[in-house]
């Protein structure tokens, strides 16, 4: 027998009881279903067994780790069901592309017809899965095995990816004689998959799951066309430069064109600003430049970028941070733990703000705040402020997109623009990367070399800043006059060298570990790349260092 301590209490289990079992023991304890265990500190599937005494803490589809085994292995399922019901030899592509919201975007290429009949098919065989509770086995591969494998299943996106893996042996699910390969935890069986729903969007599928918050609850899907539009175009992007997958990138590298290869993508934004500041010199009334976007998505560059190309149109832009308006710190609100909370509505001086906004339209000279961060107080030092003719104010800031927060300003007087790191690079075909891993990863290396913040501070208050973002940009992103993509088909290679030493500083014992460790693994994939040849002014610059803005 094995000694288990859960919850402050000791039980005990034959050795080699599985986890699953353990954990239906405790289900009813917990309010949301149980999706992996942290044995002894190291997070184990639920088909693991029990080996030797130790101490158990469950992990639910409330927590990241479990809510992306539920990701995981819904895809995995229905990726299955699409080649049961169209048949493997139809299918020429099947790509996991990006999420929308709680959706997850499947393109799909082929003979067949995407219409309102396959979906019922697709989901009807999904039901059949699920109710036939089919076990995912895991069974360690050696790389020249797993590469037959994939070969032989015509999945090469695969085969290419373990190319450059360093390890000898590569863990493959089998579910129903379907193999796949997938970066992160999965469940036992299809019968952990309760909530589901497949609809056909944009000439593929789109896999509708719960969201983290409610993961018993399927949301209403809203289309979200401006940003839907924005991950196309990236995608397309990535085929036209031929970097599709991060195989597709690895090989690359290894023949020599990464230098082109940034020259291309550099261009392509380059490109993209251009085209941004062209619309609004020629929309005509325009005066105020509203940008905003989540963490570490590059908006101080892109900011400066934009300036540069407005001047091209006869425009001189003038630099605006709404942080400059913030209230004195005793005045700020705090959140439900008593901290500071800095990204919401009412810890900006709106008032003053919009007063000022407007006076500078009215065609008076306005003195200008700045917000000294060391004393917490607004500063008045002789900025002052008229706009002539050809002026135009780019303003920079979190709630940029919300017309509460220029609620005074003419319509026709603003231009608004959403940021984002939305990235298009894909694992393999299965495998997405979420758009918040690479920003995470900018924030991480910026704020060591600025700040001297540590990886673990970053990951720490990392789920914090993502709620700032769910509940202040997320909801007006589609009010956007135009949508920007900072990322950069390359950035992850670059950003490893930095990344890495950073995150291998993370204790075993922190809480901060298991990501730290995903985030390594995750790393590991991608072969490393200088930074030397990166353009001074790219966006790229303002989180490795040596750019030609004050960023």
């Amino acid at each position: 027998m094995v000694t288990v301590k859960i919850d402050g209490e000791s039980k005990q289990y034959p050795k080699g009881t599985l986890f699953e079992v353990i954990a239906n023991d405790y289900q009813e304890k917990y309010k949301h279903m149980i999706a992996a265990v942290v044995e002894n500190g190291k997070i184990r599937e639920l088909s693991k067994k029990l080996t030797k005494d130790c101490e158990i803490k469950f992990i639910t589809l409330k927590d990241t780790i479990g809510h992306m085994t539920y990701v995981r292995t819904a895809l995995m399922i229905m990726l299955k069901a699409i080649e049961d019901v169209v048949g493997k030899e139809k299918i020429t592509k099947l790509k996991v592309d990006f999420a929308i919201g709680h959706g997850y975007y499947c393109a799909a290429e082929g003979d067949f017809k995407i219409d309102s009949q396959l979906v019922d098919e697709i989901n009807d065989r999904m039901n059949d899965l699920v109710e036939a509770k089919i076990p995912i086995t895991k069974r360690p591969y050696h790389v020249d095995e797993a590469m037959t494998l994939f070969h032989e299943q015509g999945m090469h996106d695969k085969e290419k990816l373990f190319k450059y893996r360093r390890s000898s042996y590569i863990n493959v699910y089998c579910m129903d004689g379907y193999y796949d390969y997938y970066y992160g935890y999965m469940f036992p069986d299809t019968s952990y998959i309760k909530y589901f729903n497949v609809i056909a969007y944009d000439g593929g599928f789109m896999l509708l799951l719960p969201g983290k918050d409610e993961p018993d609850k399927i949301s209403f899907f809203e289309p979200r066309e401006k940003l839907f539009n924005t991950l196309k175009e990236a995608d397309d992007w990535g085929k036209k430069l031929g970097v599709d997958t991060v195989g597709d990138l690895n090989d690359q590298i290894c023949k020599g064109n990464i230098n082109n290869l940034i020259l291309v993508q550099e261009a392509l934004q380059e490109r993209k600003i251009g085209e941004i500041a062209k619309e609004i010199a020629e929309r005509g009334g325009v005066k105020f430049v509203m940008i905003a976007g989540p963490s570490s998505s590059g908006k101080t560059t892109f900011s400066h970028r934009l300036s540069i190309q407005l001047k091209t149109y006869g425009l001189t832009p003038h630099p605006i941070a709404i942080d400059d308006y913030f209230v004195n710190r005793d005045k700020t609100p705090r959140d439900e733990n008593g901290d500071y909370n800095f990204e919401c509505l009412e810890a900006i001086d709106i008032e003053q703000f919009n007063k000022d906004m407007c006076d500078l339209l009215a065609g008076k000279t306005v003195q200008l705040p700045s917000f000294n961060f060391m004393n917490g107080r607004r500063e008045y030092n002789g900025n002052y402020k008229t706009l002539g003719p050809d002026d135009i104010l780019v303003i920079e800031g979190i709630h940029g997109l919300n017309d509460k927060m220029s609620y005074a300003l003419p319509n026709e007087s603003k231009y608004k623009i959403y940021i984002s790191a939305l990235t298009s690079l894909n694992i393999d075909e299965h495998n997405r990367i979420p758009t918040t891993d690479g920003r995470l990863l900018r924030r991480m290396v910026r704020d060591a070399r600025t700040r001297g913040a540590s990886a673990k501070r970053t990951i720490e208050m990392w789920p914090s800043v993502r709620r700032g973002e769910e509940e202040n940009i997320f909801p007006f992103q589609e009010s956007a006059d135009a949508m920007f993509n900072s990322v950069l088909i390359y950035e992850l290679a670059v950003l490893k060298q930095f990344a890495e030493p950073l995150l291998f500083s993370i204790g075993k014992d922190e809480p901060e570990y298991h990501e730290a460790k995903r985030l390594l693994k995750f790393l590991g994939y991608f072969i490393g790349v200088s930074s030397e040849n990166l353009p001074n002014n790219s966006i790229c610059r303002e989180f490795v260092g040596g750019s030609c803005f004050k960023v």
